[in-house]
């Protein structure tokens, strides 16, 4: 029997940080696994993350931050790009341990016409002009389509996309329009409809809590007295 292939020691290198990075992700309680999860799909899944909780740890977020800014710390950034709560404060990391210390700035989402884009409000858009090098920064890229959005911001403004770093990418994709895509956490994983689920098979309860979550519990608000 041939013995197997040998790991280069990058690839160990990355399949380390990967399990620390994950195993931050489950101490955040944002990363959980090992399970049969019904998803707000309806499909099923045996992992699944809630980008939600996935920066409430702040010295872990910090931590995450420094490596993306690192792993980009040899090429001049002005300006780190983002969108969303989470990846909002991801990126002050990002920015913070960057050595050029880039200005932050970060998009808006929306649906129009039943497709989305991604808005720069006006107080940001002096910061991106011709020549401006850009680091976009998401929590989770799955599709891409957000990234693709950005970048075509950021280039119909002139400025130029050095990179884009994330704290999980689902894409199988390491490269999006042209555009790198350094993760902490390349992973994806398989879902399945209730008549394919190996889970469902195997007799495996179904975890229902994400989409009860979602269902029955109202966030807490204060009101404003009359």
């Amino acid at each position: 029997m041939a013995p197997p292939p040998r790991q280069t020691n990058s690839q160990m290198d990355a399949e380390v940080r990967e399990k620390i990075h994950l195993e931050i992700l489950k101490r955040t309680g944002a990363y959980h696994a090992n399970d049969h999860v019904l998803l707000p799909s309806g499909h099923h899944t045996s992992e699944y993350i809630e980008k939600t909780l996935v920066t409430t740890e702040a010295s872990f977020t910090e931590g995450l931050g420094a490596v993306i800014a690192k792993h980009f710390a040899q090429w001049p950034i002005d300006v780190v790009l983002s969108t969303g709560p989470g990846a909002l404060i991801l990126s002050h990391c990002v920015a913070r341990a960057h050595p050029s210390r880039p200005t932050l700035a970060y998009g808006t989402k929306g649906v129009s016409a039943g497709k989305r884009r991604v808005s720069l409000p006006v107080e940001f858009q002096r910061f991106i002009r011709a020549g401006t090098k850009v680091l976009i920064v998401e929590d989770l890229v799955s599709s891409g389509t957000t990234v693709r959005l950005l970048s075509q911001l950021v280039e119909d403004l002139g400025g130029q996309v050095i990179g884009i770093g994330a704290l999980w990418r689902r894409t199988k994709k390491s490269v999006i329009d042209g555009k790198e895509i350094f993760s902490l956490v390349s992973r994806d994983f398989p879902t399945y409809t209730t008549e394919t689920c190996p889970l469902c098979k195997k007799g495996v309860p179904l975890n229902q809590e994400y989409v009860k979550r979602r269902e029955h519990r109202k966030p807490s608000s204060a009101h404003e007295k009359t």
